[in-house]
């Protein structure tokens, strides 16, 4: 059943117009108290859902390739599913958030999700299961794509670093937490119960976003089908390839993937340029500024997804830690993330974001450099602290570049910005661990987690190089 969504002006009607009625007013620099508050809290329900959905399957994989009596390559699409569906969906949704309100894609994104989750959970079968996994994927891109163009609209612009901040810091802890809670539902429950927690709070989530969220100015124009169609395909191909390099795939296919890739994303682009408002945001890209943001937000991504896929394997093949070990000897990082974020989302409303973000890479290359330099048989303590200190630094870069990238755009281009930056995170992931998967084929797991530690604070630095050249945008 479909909750009804009404337009709810923020300010009052006057007087001479209260009996006609009128169109919904877009806020112009951001929501008042406590309306705020209810926004960033149906927004926080929906994030953490959509983060948590794209971890907690990984725990449940095992137990669902027994029930459905599958081998292991059929139960991995369950995962692969809905990673695919969520990176090839946020720039058409994005786009759709332009030209008809941001309010009303992520509210049918929810909306999607939650449906979705419970197919999830009553799927008699893994093809179901699978199907059901897609369209959550679209569901959470829903969420994903208007994220950060929402809380544009939510927070007036002298508070954006602290809205982005808070946004970063839900990010960091749902994934952080997402094994950890799959794991106490998994002992309680059989792993359904993974997906129909999703739905008592997608449907509370859907009221309160229907009365709180704030209305955008829609734009003018239509939306592009064959750019978005373009776009599937050129990411879909894109991912899928970039996930064959570790060897799973003949190197042929991989190599014909990433050329089909090649050939329809130089279509996409050239199709995009003639346009006046480009689904990809070919437009935004020409801006030094937010072009130059983008490229430290893959880097920065690929690098925290290289140390969160190769540690594991560091830690017990390298230091002989563990699986209990490896896993508290993670958390100091997600958790210096999280006590961070909102801070620096408030440093980055006072001073200037794009040196908190180059001292943030600095901080992060030191830490994952000392990692690499550890001793045979380090403590504890030695660990912990450098794992400490690269999750400070990514922290302390997060927020400032996204407030950097989102604001360098145009705010009735703020759907474009928020979803090149989700695509930009999800492709940075999708590189670190493919380049981990590389690394590991070539030299093996032992040699190979010391290597890509070097590789991740490689592109660290070139992140930061590359942000020294930006300047703080003039606000839109």
């Amino acid at each position: 059943m479909l909750i009804p969504m009404p337009d709810l002006p923020v300010q009052p009607l006057p007087a001479a117009a209260s009996a006609v009625r009128q169109p919904p007013v877009a806020v112009s620099d951001g929501l008042p108290t406590p309306q705020r508050y209810w926004a960033m809290a149906a927004m926080t329900v929906a994030l953490i859902m959509a983060v948590l959905d794209g971890v907690v399957a990984n725990i449940a994989l095992p137990t669902i390739q027994r029930e459905f009596a599958v081998d292991a390559a059929g139960a991995i699409w369950v995962v692969n599913a809905y990673q695919l569906a969520v990176t090839v969906s946020p720039f058409p949704l994005a786009s759709l958030g332009d030209i008809i309100g941001y309010r009303k894609v992520y509210w049918f994104g929810l909306a999607v999700f939650t449906v979705a989750s419970l197919a999830c959970a009553l799927s008699p079968n893994l093809p179901v299961l699978t199907a059901a996994r897609v369209l959550q994927g679209i569901g959470g891109a829903g969420i994903m794509s208007v994220n950060l163009a929402l809380v544009r609209h939510i927070y007036p612009s002298t508070h954006l670093g602290r809205g982005v901040g808070y946004n970063a810091m839900i990010v960091a802890v749902s994934s952080a937490a997402g094994p950890s809670i799959a794991a106490l539902i998994l002992s309680v429950a059989s792993w359904p119960w993974l997906f129909a927690v999703n739905v008592p709070l997608g449907l509370a989530a859907l009221v309160v976003a229907a009365r709180a969220m704030p209305v955008s100015n829609p734009a003018g124009h239509r939306f592009d089908w064959l750019s978005a169609a373009l776009n599937a395909a050129t990411l879909g191909l894109l991912i899928v390839g970039f996930k064959g390099v570790d060897g799973s795939q003949p190197a042929w296919q991989v190599a014909v993937e990433l050329a089909a890739a090649l050939v329809l994303g130089t279509i996409l682009v050239r199709r995009e340029l003639a346009q006046a408002a480009p689904l990809l945001p070919v437009d935004l890209l020409r801006r030094p500024v937010f072009a130059l943001s983008v490229v430290t937000s893959v880097c920065s991504f690929a690098a925290q997804n290289i140390v969160f896929v190769a540690m594991p394997f560091f830690f017990e093949d390298v230091l002989h830690r563990s699986l209990a070990e490896s896993g508290l000897l993670m958390t100091p990082w997600p958790l210096m993330v999280a006590l961070v974020a909102p801070i620096s989302g408030r440093l980055a409303d006072r001073y200037e974001p794009t040196r908190l973000a180059a001292a943030g890479l600095a901080l992060f290359a030191t830490g994952l450099a000392l990692m690499a330099l550890l001793p045979p048989d380090p403590s504890t303590l030695d660990m912990v602290w450098r794992m400490a200190l690269a999750g400070f630094g990514f922290g302390l870069f997060q927020t400032p570049n996204n407030k950097v990238l989102v604001s360098s755009a145009p705010k009735e281009r703020s759907g474009g910005a928020s979803g090149i930056q989700a695509t930009g995170r999800l492709l940075g992931q999708t590189l670190g661990a493919a380049t981990v998967g590389l690394v590991f084929t070539a030299i093996g797991k032992a040699d190979g987690s010391v290597v890509v530690l070097w590789l991740g604070a490689g592109l660290c630095l070139v992140a930061c190089l590359t942000g020294i050249f930006r300047r703080r945008p003039a606000a839109a």
